[in-house]
């Protein structure tokens, strides 16, 4: 695993569920195409507006292209400028490709004898001890992308109130050649994914889509999406949609208007596969083209 490609989710990891305002996606210059010889090009960035790049480009160390038949597909002309990365992919088979972004990784955060005495003094004194507005001295240490050996080497022996979170985000989309298929689409089993009942190339304004989530290869209720329609710099206000997935893990939305859709979910919880963890968090995005009736 590459650190580059793990940043701005190991930055996201350590912030507020729903508080960070960047955006990141991959989106494809057309999802549905026909055709034996057959190019998409696409635009991977964090941004603040959708789709709209004015932050910083997705790193493409980590990005891979299923084809429909499961294998893996080379992307071609990549290329990563000031505000986002862009790559071609040829897509010679017929079926449903799956573009995706799987990262993983350690960050920790911990207070110093330096830093609690910072905090007692900026509390005695009215101020802020943690957050915006807190002194620098009161932040402590801080470690992103970290390895085992990063915890064992580098986390101090006086830490105090150590945190090691787990983060594991995808952020994928679809495009299909012709017929679909699903056969890209086959779940992993680790983290948050998207399981077609309806197609994710099949989708149509005013129509009801239905998508099965899973959480480590297990249906998951509860989990809150946000959905926003692209062009987001062009309008005032978001206009985001919100669904929660059922008692059967079950997603449905209906797409007001064609365009490209934003879906974003995330959720924390104490079952981190790393045993120096103490809390994992889990993030989710996909783009998806709605096409109009």
């Amino acid at each position: 695993m590459k650190r580059s490609s793990l940043l701005v989710f190991a930055i996201a990891a350590l912030l507020p569920l729903g508080a960070a305002a960047h955006k990141q996606w991959i989106i494809p210059s057309q999802a549905v195409v026909n055709g034996n010889d057959v190019w998409v090009t696409f635009d991977a960035a964090i941004s603040n507006q959708l789709f709209f790049p004015d932050h910083v480009p997705m790193r493409l160390d980590n990005v891979t292209a299923t084809a429909p038949d499961g294998s893996k597909v080379e992307l071609k002309n990549g290329s990563t400028g000031k505000y986002r990365s862009t790559f071609d992919v040829q897509l010679l088979q017929q079926g449903t490709y799956r573009i995706s972004n799987v990262s993983a990784g350690l960050s920790a955060r911990w207070d110093t004898p330096e830093s609690l005495a910072a905090k007692a003094k900026a509390e005695a004194e009215g101020k802020p001890a943690s957050g915006p507005g807190a002194p620098p001295e009161t932040r402590g240490g801080f470690l992103r992308n970290a390895t085992p050996d990063d915890l064992a080497s580098k986390v101090p022996a006086d830490a105090k109130n150590l945190q090691i979170t787990e983060g594991n985000g995808r952020v994928e989309t679809f495009v299909t050649n012709g017929a679909p298929n699903e056969t890209a689409l086959a779940p992993s089993g680790r983290g948050i994914e998207l399981v077609p009942v309806t197609h994710p190339n099949d989708l149509f304004a005013g129509e009801e889509a239905t998508f099965r989530v899973l959480v480590d290869g297990k249906p998951t209720a509860g989990l809150e999406f946000e959905i926003v329609r692209g062009g987001t710099r062009y309008r005032n206000a978001q206009d985001d949609l919100n669904a929660t997935t059922d008692a059967e893990g079950l997603l449905k939305v209906t797409w007001p208007e064609p365009g490209m859709y934003w879906l974003e979910t995330s959720v924390q919880d104490d079952k981190p596969a790393n045993p120096k963890a103490t809390q994992r968090r889990l993030g989710y995005v996909a783009t998806l083209e709605v096409l109009p009736q």
